[in-house]
């Protein structure tokens, strides 16, 4: 599959991609740390009430785009679109209180407790006429117990294990109560029982809440069972995207992260399973 080959398209969906107007977007953007280009020309939609997964090697700019998703990142040519208008015209609480970001590798201050950490997430709705109230207090307990972590609200956070950790600042997420969530690479330095939990937990938000999530994930497989959208970079450029089951081949897999492999349908779920070659049969087609 070539950089060139159209976005698949699921049923319904015409050939023109301005025909609908998703809540987020990108366009045409160029996006660069200092002098270091990262993409150029860039255009993406992120589909509403979508689980929107963003996949591809090392260095390739997933979680440079998350950035000019969020705001935290002003591309140096085009630009991001959060409710038709450009990210960074927009007051930045009108911003926070429409998405929430999840950033990798999030730090707490010290001596914070779960609740207190949990609590900040309601600054984006406080202002000189509204200070804490009975309603932010009800949305910060709804927001622990959606995510599991009623029971630690006294405990510090630097105390907890890294999936605790992880589920305490999703619900400090929740708790700015937004439609839209970047996550950027939500299950780093897990185990594959706490990469499960908070991807479970991620997918329930989605389907049973009704938020539309954007993450960067590095495990395809991972990538592949719980998107409903993805899209595939290399080198600062979208290869493909689309639903998983239309999109992820061999072609694709090959031509993105340089991996032979066969893909075949998970036998728990039947979307698509990356199944690596094996080394000498990797060389014999070598």
């Amino acid at each position: 599959m070539s950089a060139t080959t159209p976005t698949t398209l699921t049923a319904g969906e015409t050939t023109d991609p301005r025909s609908t107007v998703n809540r987020l977007s990108a366009e045409n953007v160029t996006l660069a740390y200092d002098q270091r280009v990262i993409a150029e020309q860039l255009s993406v939609e992120i589909p509403d009430q979508s689980f929107t997964v963003i996949v591809g090697p090392n260095a390739c700019g997933k979680s440079t785009l998350l950035r000019a998703l969020s705001r935290m990142l002003r591309p140096r040519q085009g630009r991001v679109l959060l409710d038709g208008q450009v990210i960074q015209s927009m007051p930045a609480k009108k911003v926070a209180r429409t998405l929430g970001l999840l950033p990798q590798s999030a730090v707490a201050p010290d001596g914070i407790t779960v609740g207190d950490l949990v609590g900040r997430g309601r600054y984006p709705h406080q202002g000189i006429l509204r200070q804490w109230s009975s309603e932010d207090e009800r949305i910060v307990q709804e927001s622990m117990a959606r995510t599991g972590v009623a029971a630690l609200a006294d405990r510090y956070v630097d105390e907890l294990s890294g999936g605790q950790r992880q589920r305490v600042w999703i619900a400090m997420a929740l708790a700015q109560q937004t439609p839209l969530l970047l996550l950027d690479e939500p299950t780093t330095y897990l185990d594959i029982q706490h990469q499960i939990d908070v991807l479970d937990l991620c997918a329930e938000l989605h389907e049973e809440h009704g938020r539309t999530l954007v993450a960067v994930l590095h495990d395809l497989n991972h990538a592949a069972r719980y998107a409903t959208h993805l899209i595939a970079l290399r080198d600062g450029r979208v290869v493909a995207q689309g639903a998983p089951g239309d999109i992820v081949t061999a072609d694709l897999v090959e031509e993105v992260f340089g991996l032979r492999c066969q893909v075949i349908d998970d036998p728990e779920t039947g979307t698509p399973l990356v199944v690596p070659a094996a080394r000498r049969a990797a060389t014999r087609a070598s």
